[in-house]
């Protein structure tokens, strides 16, 4: 068993959010690999295609994946406060391409560990991670748009999560609404940085 956390006086869950595609996933990884803080991805507290509050976007006539109201934030909470609380969480696996949760996985984390929480709505979290005492730092990583762009429907042609027509019209409709979406997040209390600005900068913290 894991040696459970002390009484946290400081937040110990770094916050890794901004648009999709824009390297969080890889940010976290690199982390993971170069201190060992375990990775909690919140994109696996989606919600199944069946759950009957899913959002709809009428532009594109199809569940919006891009609405918070699609993902389970209070879940997502619950189970960081666990991790942090206890030393290890159980946690969804999601698997895109079927819109649902395919299995559970165990997650441990040392007493001095950051929790790195990446996901697309990682920054609807911060207020409740803020709040309990749980938040380290929060970061809103972004490149161009153009670039994000790119970068999503490569990563998402490559892991075939969605027919290619529906990833090259759901990454416009992204791309056009980035700006709000970096708003949003900063709103919430995130810092934009690029990949390599917030990684410098946790490494040292």
């Amino acid at each position: 068993m894991p040696t459970p956390a002390p009484s946290l006086p400081h937040g110990r869950v770094v916050v890794l959010a901004g648009p999709s595609g824009s390297g969080k996933s890889r940010l976290a990884g690199r982390l993971q690999r170069t201190h060992g803080w375990p990775v909690v991805r919140l994109d696996d507290f989606y919600k199944g295609a069946d759950a009957p509050d899913l959002p709809v976007s009428a532009e594109l006539g199809m569940v919006d994946w891009d609405d918070p109201a699609s993902w389970d934030e209070q879940a997502a909470v619950t189970a960081l406060r666990t991790l942090l609380t206890t030393g290890e969480a159980s946690m969804p696996v999601y698997d895109i391409s079927v819109s649902r949760a395919v299995g559970t996985h165990t997650i441990t984390a040392r007493p001095d560990d950051l929790i790195i929480a990446e996901g697309i709505f990682a920054a609807e979290a911060i207020p409740a991670l803020r709040t309990a005492g749980l938040l380290h730092s929060a970061w809103c990583i972004r490149h161009h748009r153009l670039k994000t762009f790119v970068l999503r429907l490569a990563r998402d042609l490559k892991e075939r999560r969605k027919p290619p027509l529906t990833l090259v019209r759901r990454g416009l409709v992204l791309m056009r609404d980035e700006p709000r979406v970096v708003a949003r997040h900063e709103e919430l209390g995130a810092r934009c940085a690029t990949p390599t600005r917030a990684e410098r900068e946790l490494s040292g913290a």
